[in-house]
């Protein structure tokens, strides 16, 4: 059997795989990508965060993702009951990038891996683990092409970036169910002929539907906008028959929506996404660690997908260097911790989303800029920043920021 020899190997080749095998191959090392799809591929997390740009910027791809002309991106836009609530990342009380993109994913994963392949990194596509065997922190990991050609690479060290394919999770039954409640997401993209100025652009809306129901609109800059429906299995039962009469129906009950979106040219039949919150019993092992969608997938609410693949393969890929130069990194402190630290911060804002409590916060009057600015910083992404009070103290910072505005509105009322 062919047996190959890398520095490191990295499983899937998606923004979180590209990511950190950018930052090792930049160091010196040799790396090389598997991938199980073929891209370009269709996969949702349409709307990235400032905070990713800190991640492309370090592995050279702001350059190429800007000329491809992506739908630049300011901010968020909440609506209920046609009152709208406004976060411009421009006014985040946080440091750092106040803009991003939107952007058709099988488009920009491609760009990314196909400027990895540029750096001189290969890209193995329809490409399978059958196997990985660890003998301390150097793996033996048996591949199949599509061609049905088996083969073995030889590494150091091994990042899985694997997404909703959790490659070594699932090969070493490290998967436990994440502690959110089972949703569905039912979306397409369509022709957005009655898309206006005011409409967005340049952000993305969510509409709060009704109680724990609630909808995407994420334009982009070719004139096509990414629509979708999240909630509750139960609730997509009141709209019977195919997924598109389906969707069509659920939108026709929208306000905010239904004269923009009758009789709208639909791109592909609608997709549906259910039951897909996940998390791992461990993120690193003895020559391994897991970056990406594998360590824990949340809810698309936030957009925080792409946010914590890119910073957890940002993180990983400096830690397998200070690894592969005989340093010992401390992968409990300087990766679990830190990134429990951001996906324990997205959490309690998505539960406080279902809940209602956001709500409350969101389309509140007379709201303290101070106050907005510290959300919004975790909205663009900055759920490391724990100067911000609202990311410190996540827990319970939104509980009680909602209760003083129900008291102050009990009083005036």
């Amino acid at each position: 059997m062919k047996t190959e020899q890398v520095d490191v190997l990295v499983i899937g080749a998606g923004p979180s795989g590209t990511v950190a095998a950018s930052i090792i191959n930049k160091a010196g090392y040799k790396v090389k990508i598997v991938e199980k799809m073929k891209f370009p591929r269709f996969v949702i997390g349409e709307s990235l965060l400032p905070r990713c740009m800190e991640a492309l910027e370090e592995a050279g791809f702001l350059d190429a993702v800007k000329a491809h002309g992506f739908q630049e991106k300011y901010g968020a836009k909440f609506v209920k009951n046609g009152k709208i609530c406004d976060y411009f990342f421009g006014d985040q009380f946080t440091a750092g990038w106040t803009w991003t993109w939107q952007v058709q994913r099988a488009d920009f994963d491609k760009i990314l891996a196909d400027e990895l392949e540029k750096m001189g990194v290969p890209v193995c596509y329809e490409t399978s683990v059958t196997d990985i065997k660890f003998n301390d922190t150097d793996s033996v990991t048996t591949i199949v092409d599509s061609d049905g050609n088996q083969s073995q690479i030889e590494a150091k060290f091994i990042i899985d970036g694997s997404g909703y394919g959790r490659v070594i999770p699932r090969l070493f039954n490290m998967d436990k169910p994440s502690n959110l409640p089972p949703r569905k997401a039912l979306f397409t993209h369509v022709t957005d002929t009655k898309r206006t100025m005011d409409d967005e652009p340049n952000r993305i809306t969510i509409i709060v539907h009704q109680y724990g129901i609630w909808i995407w609109v994420i334009p982009f800059s070719n004139g096509t906008t990414s629509v979708g429906f999240v909630g509750e299995p139960e609730f997509f039962k009141s709209a019977g028959g195919n997924p598109e009469q389906q969707l069509r129906a659920l939108l026709a009950t929208e306000p905010y929506l239904a004269d923009r979106m009758k009789d709208i040219e639909f791109v592909f039949e609608p997709k549906v996404l259910e039951s897909y919150s996940v998390s791992t019993t461990k993120f690193y092992g003895d020559g391994f660690v897991l970056t990406g969608n594998v360590t824990e997938f949340l809810d698309p609410v936030f957009s925080s997908g792409v946010t914590l693949a890119t910073v957890s393969s940002q993180i990983a890929a400096r830690l397998v260097i200070q690894k592969l130069k005989g340093e010992q990194p401390d992968w409990e402190k300087d990766y679990t911790e830190v990134m429990m630290q951001g996906v324990e911060t997205f959490r309690s804002y998505v539960l406080a989303w279902y809940e209602g409590t956001l709500d409350t916060i969101f389309f509140a009057d007379n709201q303290v800029s101070e106050i907005k600015s510290m959300i919004c910083s975790v909205l663009a992404g900055y759920v490391w920043d724990t100067n911000n009070p609202y990311v410190k103290d996540h827990k319970t910072a939104l509980h009680k920021l909602a209760k003083l505005i129900n008291f102050r509105d009990s009083i005036k009322s």
